[in-house]
């Protein structure tokens, strides 16, 4: 029964803000669609603002579930359209604080101890209120500032309720609208559910904000502050509190004499640097999450919000390096190698074909300045260019790309003038040197040393087998032992071998005996 409701809910906001549409979709419901003009809200008042706020603003009113789904379909540029793309980026996730009462109750249950016996203080009036958890003040007793993350109480229920009236509904878009059926809607809320329950256990967030910590522990660029994990538990996290300037606070910078050119360019080099050297990168980089610390001459970012992070594979990795340096070369061919290579395009399509669409999207690109020349715009074309090729881009490459318009604008905002290019490609050309070069075939060699070694005295008998015809009843190869003349050959085949290894640990300086 309360499912019901809720579905009646969902209906009734889409109806008052004009999203009919939304609903008609469904075949088995397009009869009905005359039931829009009883809409007393089509009467009296006529839609003004564009469709893709006004699916923002009812995602807003349908609660943390809807606000997290258009979050993370504002991430899939191969599926929603521009417009209401940059629409759903801007969903807020605001709600009224839970009670002080609740907090002392939620932390002295986790706990099993009185409030003041964990806390030498704790500020009622939280930081931030969001649909998930709530952010308070606090100081322990060695008289240390931290944070304490909590999650909201009852939340887990109504998340779990949410996402099944999701899954109804996508499986029933997915049985009666072929054209939904292509972004398969069901896998869509399966992410959702995956990144939600993530959310609900505050320890897996401490682990991102640990890892990303131990990546910069020694840097000069980024500080990431200190899980506390003897506090931290599935519903409270305590993190050490940052005290610095919100990025987006430019007069209050401003006015403490910092450089914002040196500021847009430190911005892009943390951002490949966690992408190309660290591979794990904080992937909710809005202004709200990042401040400036340190010396005006010698500034450094802090982070905080450390729920949603992201990694490449190796070939993904490649992937956006070399296309990024071929982009940039103009070298359209080297583009569509790259996407049959990586098996994002099936081999049936016609490079050409593929070549020349790149060039159709990019060429009036690059008759713009470098310094005006957008890597996020750039990577969205490649992506809806890739659209029309039928082409499955993996979710954590949209998430990348999200995250670099984010970067991006946030350095453009700070210097408007700042050459991306240029501050991104040594990044770029060293990794690609340092994944494709002579000293990465080496590591290669290095890390598989051990296993080689461990088949070395099998060797013979392996090539030897691997030598002999294969009966025409596929039998399994009999092992049988090596006679001459065939000892000499594999004598000299390990030797070889041998010598190669032995190279292979003198270049390398690799300790031999540990």
């Amino acid at each position: 029964m309360n499912r019901i409701k809720r579905l009646f809910f969902i209906y009734f906001i889409f109806f008052r803000y004009g999203l009919d549409e939304v609903v008609f979709f469904i075949p088995f419901l397009t009869p009905f669609r005359f039931l829009s003009y009883l809409n007393p809200w089509n009467w009296f008042h006529k839609p003004h603002a564009s469709r893709g706020k006004r699916i923002r603003i009812a995602l807003e009113k349908l609660g943390p579930v809807f606000v997290k789904f258009g979050q993370m379909l504002s991430t899939r540029p191969d599926l929603i359209p521009s417009d209401i793309l940059k629409e759903l980026a801007r969903l807020q996730d605001r709600v009224p604080p839970f009670p002080a009462d609740t907090v002392k109750k939620i932390i002295e249950k986790t706990y099993k101890k009185p409030l003041n016996e964990m806390f030498k203080e704790i500020n009622t009036l939280p930081l931030a209120s969001a649909s998930v958890a709530q952010v308070h003040a606090a100081t322990l007793w060695s008289n240390e500032d931290v944070v304490v993350k909590i999650i909201r109480p009852g939340i887990e229920k109504k998340i779990y309720s949410d996402v099944a009236l999701l899954y109804t509904l996508a499986r029933t878009a997915q049985r009666w609208h072929r054209a939904i059926a292509r972004f398969k809607p069901v896998e869509l809320v399966a992410e959702l559910e995956r990144t939600l329950i993530y959310e609900l256990d505050l320890r897996r967030e401490s682990a991102n904000a640990s890892q990303l910590r131990r990546n910069f522990v020694r840097s000069h660029k980024l500080y990431v502050p200190e899980v506390y994990w003897d506090y931290t538990e599935k519903n409270v996290m305590v993190l050490e509190r940052i005290y610095g300037i919100p990025v987006a606070h430019s007069e209050a910078l401003r006015e403490q004499g910092y450089n914002f050119q040196k500021l847009a360019e430190l911005g892009v080099e943390i951002f490949f640097t966690q992408v190309f050297k660290h591979n794990f990168f904080h992937a909710d980089m809005h202004p709200g999450n990042i401040f400036v610390t340190g010396e005006p001459e010698h500034p450094k970012y802090a982070v905080v919000d450390f729920g949603i992070m992201g990694t490449l594979t190796t070939r993904d990795q490649r992937y956006l390096a070399e296309n990024l340096l071929a982009f940039f070369k103009r070298d359209y061919r080297r583009v569509a190698e790259l996407h049959l290579e990586s098996g994002w395009i099936a081999e049936d399509v016609r490079l050409g074909e593929f070549e020349a669409a790149m060039r159709t999207v990019c060429e009036p690109m690059f008759e713009k300045p470098l310094r005006e020349i957008s890597f996020g715009q750039m990577l969205l074309q490649l992506i809806q260019t890739a659209k029309e090729f039928k082409i499955e881009i993996q979710p954590q490459l949209m998430l990348l790309q999200k995250t670099l318009v984010s970067i991006e604008g946030l350095a453009r905002q700070l210097y408007p003038d700042l050459d991306l290019w240029k501050t991104a490609k040594p990044f770029l050309e060293h990794w690609v040197k340092e994944q494709l070069g002579l000293m990465a075939l080496f590591r290669k060699i290095k890390n598989n040393l051990p296993y080689w070694a461990e088949k070395l005295p099998d060797m013979p008998d392996l090539i030897y087998n691997a030598l002999q015809p294969r009966a025409a009843t596929h039998k399994p190869p009999v092992i049988v032992k090596i006679t001459p003349p065939y000892v000499l050959l594999s004598l000299c085949f390990v030797l070889g071998v041998g010598i190669g290894v032995l190279v292979v640990v003198y270049l390398m300086n690799i300790p031999v005996f540990l």
